[in-house]
């Protein structure tokens, strides 16, 4: 039999201190490691599920690499043509981790209606083009259908629809300059509103609808399998730089690829900041945690010193007792991340679910609620790196065991 397990269960279960100095403690070192662990599950989900929202809703509308013509110099705006016929498109077989390719172009242009106009960029898309977050996106109308024969759908955002006080089934005139010879007459397109969006991202909303891919390719004179760039989605986007790299090596000479990370730097600048404040939080829910901890053992400590006194002139060693505390200090902990666990999960689901914590000022984040996101591995790792932090700096308060004299510690009162 195990006689510090044995000990430290009967310390554990006893029932005759549950009115001493410690209980008050014990239930404050405990509710100190709960409410960590809630600041931490949260602090990772909310980290997390907030860069991976931005990544998403940059990647709607760019793909996560672009594969450019080198003519275009890598300009919003389609300049020269690029083949379709392409040995990577429509299944980029030759590079791992590629889900999705879809070709697109885009022509710049102004939508003028009686009262006012505004300048946009018009993104020709196909039937191969990728709706999954523009399906989220969605506030109004129907998702456009470009899978049929031609026709003069348009997906507009919030922002667009507002200023030129448009509206689901309304049709807008949107003027579009001849490429070469800005002084031909211009390319005239009607359009019908079908549907729209809200991505947060007010410069790219500000600036994009969602047309036919063949109206560009007309007005820019071009033949079927003519297009502007290719975008290509990932599986993995921790992979972007490596796959970056490997996509370049297996396009032609004259293609040129670039990522999201490096055509919205600033922004991919800033998401690490995120990183930082959640390793501070961490940090210091750490420290916090462990200091009730080790205030709640001395406390033990000091009111078991008599027990410590017979113990030790019955034969029992100073790290004998010490683990006997710490298997004590550790259920506790034990109990602190259950429920820290508990309620902090609780939290993210129904966030998750419901969405009712927004932030104050959603265009500085780009996303009106706070997304979260958290695996399993996460939850796993931070629990016994709590558990094994707290257990070391129990480590050196314990050592006030090895002090206590047997003679003074059974008269101890």
């Amino acid at each position: 039999m195990n006689l510090e397990l044995f000990i430290a269960k009967r310390l554990i279960t006893g029932k005759g201190d549950k009115s001493s100095i410690s209980a008050p403690i014990i239930k404050i070192a405990i509710a100190a490691i709960a409410i960590g662990v809630v600041m931490m599950l949260i602090a990772l989900a909310s980290g997390a599920g907030l860069k991976e929202k931005i990544r998403e809703k940059i990647a709607a509308f760019n793909g996560h690499i672009q594969i450019y013509n080198y003519d275009n110099n890598r300009s919003d705006v389609s300049v020269e043509a690029l083949s379709l016929q392409q040995d990577f498109y429509p299944e980029f077989t030759s590079v791992e981790g590629v889900n999705h390719v879809q070709a697109v172009a885009v022509k710049a242009g102004i939508i003028r209606t009686e009262k006012t106009f505004e300048g946009i960029l018009a993104k020709g898309v196909g039937a191969d083009f990728k709706w999954d977050s523009f399906n989220e996106f969605l506030v109004e109308g129907k998702l456009p259908n470009f899978s049929g024969e031609l026709n003069q759908e348009a997906l507009l955002s919030k922002v667009l629809a507002q200023k030129l006080e448009l509206k689901v089934g309304d049709t807008f005139l949107a003027i579009f300059l001849k490429e070469g010879d800005p002084s031909r007459p211009p390319n005239n397109r009607r359009f019908t509103v079908k549907g729209i969006y809200e991505s947060g991202f007010e410069e790219l909303d500000a600036s994009y609808i969602l047309v036919d891919l063949r109206h560009i390719q007309r007005m820019n004179r071009w033949n079927e399998n003519q297009i502007g760039h290719f975008e290509v989605f990932l599986d993995d986007f921790d992979k972007l730089e490596q796959k970056t790299g490997e996509i370049y090596d297996k396009t032609l000479s004259t293609l040129d690829t670039q990522n999201i990370k490096n055509k919205y730097f600033k922004i991919f600048e800033w998401l690490p900041l995120f990183d930082f404040n959640i390793a501070l939080i961490i940090g210091i829910m750490i420290i916090v945690g462990g200091i009730n901890m080790i205030t709640a053992l001395l406390v033990l400590i000091l009111e078991r010193t008599p027990m410590i006194g017979v113990l030790k002139a019955l034969g029992s060693s100073n790290w004998s007792i010490r683990k006997m505390f710490l298997i004590n200090a550790a259920y506790l902990i034990f109990l602190g991340l259950f429920w820290g666990n508990l309620l902090g999960l609780g939290l993210i689901y129904l966030q998750n679910r419901f969405q009712f914590l927004k932030f104050p000022n959603p265009e500085e984040y780009y996303v009106t609620y706070i997304p979260v996101s958290i695996d399993v591995p996460t939850i796993i790792i931070l629990n016994v790196g709590v558990m094994v932090l707290c257990l070391l700096m129990l480590l050196i308060p314990s050592y006030a065991i090895s002090k206590i004299a047997p003679v003074k510690a059974i008269k101890f009162e």
